[in-house]
């Protein structure tokens, strides 16, 4: 799941870069019995599989033996976790060397596992099949922060949510018109305090329109 994600846009080329760095663990490496089971039924009965807590103490173990680093976190991929936003994502990039990012996947994990790490993230409200894809969107939000690797903090000062919690003001390039929609003139001006005093405001107008459409679904 994660090789093409991985291998395609900013990513790779921070990879090449030495920027960034993944490494994938197989739990199974540390599964019990012959057939290295990581899962088992749930005491009290219930559908699905459950992942052993000795599995993933080990597994975890293993990872931390191979950090040089104290700015080290072991992270929980969970609904129940904190909800993932661009303030815990630029933390992250400035606070930590190494990441370990567990995810669950079956029913669910035993509840003990919760002892062995530090943070327990969510990406939204809602249910998937398993942590890789919101272990895939911290890759992303997270390395993309790290310094070098979009080769441009200007950029990155002014996108939605950085620096405070307003959405980006919107973008136009050529053509100057098309299906009857020109580009706002102030952008043509030159004037760049007015240029900047408009995205401001359009930074403001899209965040309210935003907030009220959450407020639909609250």
């Amino acid at each position: 799941m994660f090789k093409n994600p991985l291998s395609a846009s900013i990513l790779p080329r921070a990879q090449k870069n030495y920027l960034i760095d993944f490494e994938f663990i197989n739990l199974r490496d540390f599964g019990i019995g012959p057939r290295k089971q990581v899962d088992d039924t749930p005491y009290g009965g219930g559908a699905g599989m459950v992942l052993r807590v000795d599995v993933m103490a080990k597994a975890i173990a293993a990872a931390k033996a191979k950090s040089q680093s104290k700015k080290l976190k072991v992270i929980l991929l969970t609904p129940q976790g904190i909800r993932f936003n661009q303030e815990i994502a630029q933390d992250f990039a400035e606070s930590l060397d190494e990441m370990v990012l567990i995810c669950g996947h079956y029913e669910g994990f035993d509840e003990r596992i919760r002892t062995l790490v530090d943070e327990e993230i969510s990406i939204g409200d809602y249910i998937l099949t398993g942590g890789e894809i919101p272990a895939m969107v911290l890759i992303d939000a997270i390395g993309r922060l790290l310094p070098g690797v979009l080769g441009s903090s200007e950029s990155l000062e002014s996108e939605s949510f950085s620096g405070g919690h307003l959405i980006e003001y919107p973008h136009y390039t050529r053509p100057n018109e098309f299906g009857g929609q020109e580009v706002p003139a102030v952008l043509l001006s030159g004037n760049h305090a007015a240029i900047e005093k408009w995205r401001h405001q359009q930074s403001e107008e899209k965040t309210k329109n935003r907030l009220k459409k959450d407020n639909r679904y609250c």
